[in-house]
């Protein structure tokens, strides 16, 4: 297992390289890189300031018009040289990947801080929103689908599928606006509120009520979350326990007079729950980076999805190939780690005796 782990490990290293590279190669192909961005900017005060100058002849504005253009060259040649986009765009790459090697993922062109920073500041908020979705997903999905395979057939199992299709079709930011416009002072109820994470008197507040500061935020972004990943989860466990409650092992147990509270328990559960345990961490992966971003825009949080969404806009490179890093890493780690899940689960499953 410690030469499997190690091939799995080295084998990330040209991962990393081809999905850096792809989507360095696209970014960087896409219009209006951050030196246009910057120049609007630019552009964008000069115009402003300029509204309140007197107007003059036709001349002096051709004039102004040509010294502008000079000044704007001239600036974009600086700014150029002062981000490093001067230099061929190979050479750009490699000295990206070198500071990688050592996490130095730069700094914001558009915020003045490192990226690691800003990565860090906004981790607290996504990591709420997945992790407390995972675990609401997960004991909610899994009771429901070994009852609906105990009840496979019956009026429960009919109507629960229907449900949990039905909140698989909705958005997650649809139901988000709806979870507002009912219980957030939309137009019935106003139980929970609308913005942030915490209360602005947060820090005012004893432990007991900084708790509960923290979950009435919290309730309906994560509900919204979480609505549209039942289905999925519900459906696989049900499958599973299907499928494992007609093998012959099954059979045999209850043969041998065992109840069927242990041969559910001490037999099924074990086997069925390999495939549902092992893909808990891509699970928590998928909600923790895609499946947020619509859900923090709505209830105004500041998480890794609206950052990473920003710097694309902004085309802030530094920011986005540093949270592409970074994800790409702890997605490749955790699918590391789903593996040795599935041996934990299930030590007859060696997954180096299947490679040799």
């Amino acid at each position: 297992m410690a030469s499997y782990v190690l091939r799995r490990l080295l084998l990330m290293i040209p991962t990393l390289l081809g999905i850096l590279l792809l989507n360095f190669v696209i970014v960087q192909a896409a219009p209006g890189g951050p030196i246009d961005q910057m120049m609007a900017r630019f552009e964008g005060l000069s115009s402003n300031a300029s509204t309140g100058l007197e107007g003059g002849g036709g001349d002096s504005v051709g004039g102004r018009g040509m010294r502008a253009a000079g000044i704007d060259d001239q600036l974009r040649q600086q700014l150029s040289r002062e981000f490093g986009f001067d230099k061929p765009a190979w050479e750009r790459f490699a000295l990206m990947l070198r500071d990688y090697a050592t996490f130095d993922l730069g700094d914001s062109l558009f915020r003045g801080r490192p990226v690691l920073d800003l990565i860090l500041d906004r981790l607290p908020v996504s990591i709420s929103l997945g992790l407390w979705t995972t675990l609401l997903v997960y004991l909610i999905s899994i009771p429901l689908g070994i009852r609906k395979a105990l009840r496979h057939g019956s009026a429960f199992d009919v109507w629960s599928s229907g449900v949990v299709i039905v909140g698989y079709a909705i958005p997650g930011f649809l139901f988000a606006i709806l979870l507002i416009v009912v219980f957030a002072g939309g137009s019935y109820l106003n139980w929970f509120p609308l913005r942030g994470l915490t209360s602005t008197n947060f820090d005012e507040l004893s432990l007991l009520g900084k708790v509960q500061d923290y979950f009435w935020h919290i309730t309906l972004p994560v509900t919204a979350s979480a609505i549209g990943s039942f289905a999925t989860l519900t459906m696989l466990t049900k499958n599973s326990f299907l499928d494992e409650i007609h093998k012959q092992y099954v059979l045999t147990a209850r043969a041998k007079g065992a109840s069927e509270r242990r041969v559910l328990y001490g037999h099924v559960f074990r086997n069925a729950m390999l495939i549902i345990i092992a893909g808990m961490p891509a699970a928590l992966i998928g909600i923790f980076f895609t499946g947020s971003l619509l859900i923090e825009v709505i209830f105004s949080l500041n998480g890794l999805g609206l950052l990473g969404f920003e710097a694309v806009m902004q085309r802030d490179y530094p920011l986005i190939f540093g949270t592409l890093y970074l994800y790409t890493l702890i997605g490749l780690l955790l699918k590391l780690i789903s593996d040795l899940t599935y041996v934990w689960v299930d030590p007859r499953i060696d997954f180096a005796t299947r490679e040799a």
